[in-house]
């Protein structure tokens, strides 16, 4: 289990206080170790082991809790002998029914500290917003990033350089689990494809009601084909119906929505530099994890360019930036990454292996004439950088701690 510091450095401020600790993301991306992490840090700091009660609503020995009164009641009774403050883990409480209810009760009557964790980006929608209004904080939990998966990959094959490690992250992906099936290839392609069923499943189909699986299952298949590439509704719209399928662009964007809810999807709108609008067309969307899209779909070596860009892209969304597409006269920059006052331009290529694609690269960010740093990453070894435009090579670019501004 590694340490994951770069969540508990965010989280570490909110313990102890009175705000609801709300750990959200892609189903098995980690939220049950967070916290297990979170755990582990309150004991070293004096709290004893019976002050934490936690429980897994995905345990069916916990189905008997599965609604709000139960709830409560059971961690009133389990309360009744512990001295101080108590400290309460509950893992995917979306099972519970009215669970908003049971933990802002909880909040106002106990001398505690609660954590939650859920697979649904609904969790705070709704009731939530009226029951604990201004009362918790969100962490999103992504899959691992390149430099938590050498970390682990190191405990196993401690002789692979950076360079073969981060070939096996481009087909494996970064999901935590990968670890314990020793990164084997068949076992890694099996557990991947059944852990997106079950998405597909639990946190798409059911939740939403999706009654047409089949229009969903094709919509899937043609955004993981096209991570990267901006499309609309209508294009998918005119895509089905070269299949003779036809479903209204409505439809497709509540199921577009649905996938991205369970954080299968993340969409990124265009940002006009020159008007400093953002456009609400042809979007482009981005997949949790790269090594889901190889084991479902293929295809992550035929379109490397792609993948490296959700890469570059899921990366972005770890260190807290906010990520849109930069339009620029009629040419597009990957991304322009807003965080506070902070700002960075990025283009991602495979490589830079023309003088053609080199002055296209570097080209679209001479134009941005403003101070904030313009980086183009590549597979390359060779530092290109030029005209004050930074070149670098992805895995340094991954393993840098800060990026320089």
């Amino acid at each position: 289990m590694i340490k994951r510091e770069a969540y508990m450095r965010q989280i570490r401020p909110f313990i102890n206080t009175d705000l609801i600790k709300v750990l959200t993301g892609f189903r098995r991306s980690g939220k049950s170790v967070m916290l297990e992490l979170i755990q582990e840090e309150l004991l070293k700091t004096g709290v004893r082991e019976e002050q934490c009660i936690s429980i897994n609503f995905e345990n069916m020995k916990n189905a008997h809790l599965l609604d709000a009164i139960s709830l409560h009641d059971e961690i009133l009774r389990r309360i009744e002998s512990i001295e101080g403050k108590v400290y309460l883990f509950f893992d995917e409480i979306q099972e519970v029914v009215h669970w908003e209810k049971c933990i802002n009760s909880l909040r106002v009557e106990l001398d505690c500290d609660i954590y939650i964790t859920g697979s649904n980006a609904k969790l705070l929608s709704g009731e939530l917003a009226t029951y604990l209004a201004g009362r918790y904080v969100e962490f999103v939990i992504y899959p691992f990033s390149f430099q938590e998966f050498i970390e682990l990959y190191h405990t196993i094959y401690p002789e692979e350089t950076n360079r073969q490690c981060f070939h096996k992250y481009l087909m494996f992906g970064g999901m935590p689990y990968l670890a314990n099936l020793r990164y084997d290839n068949n076992a890694n392609q099996q557990y991947l494809r059944d852990l997106f069923n079950s998405v597909e499943l639990k946190d798409i189909i059911k939740r939403n009601k999706i009654r047409d699986v089949d229009i969903l299952e094709r919509i899937i298949v043609y955004v993981t084909l096209n991570i990267g590439t901006s499309f609309s509704a209508f294009s998918i719209s005119k895509y089905l119906k070269s299949e003779g399928r036809s479903i209204s662009s409505e439809t497709i964007m509540n199921y577009l929505k649905a996938c991205m809810d369970a954080f299968m999807f993340y969409q990124v709108k265009r940002e006009d530099l020159q008007g400093k609008k953002i456009l609400t067309v042809n979007e482009k969307y981005y997949v949790v994890d790269h090594g889901i899209r190889e084991a479902v779909f293929g295809n992550n070596q035929k379109d490397i360019q792609l993948v490296l860009e959700n890469i570059v892209y899921m990366e972005l969304l770890r260190r807290g930036y906010t990520v849109f597409v930069g339009k620029i006269d009629n040419q597009e920059i990957d991304f322009v990454c807003h965080k506070q006052n902070d700002k960075i331009y990025i283009q991602v290529s495979y490589l830079l292996a023309s003088e053609e694609t080199i002055a296209r690269e570097f080209g679209v960010l001479d134009k941005v004439q403003d101070n904030y740093p313009k980086y183009v990453i590549s597979m390359d070894e060779f530092d290109m950088s030029r005209n004050g435009i930074k070149h670098k090579n992805i895995i340094d670019f991954l393993l840098e701690p800060e990026w320089e501004h």
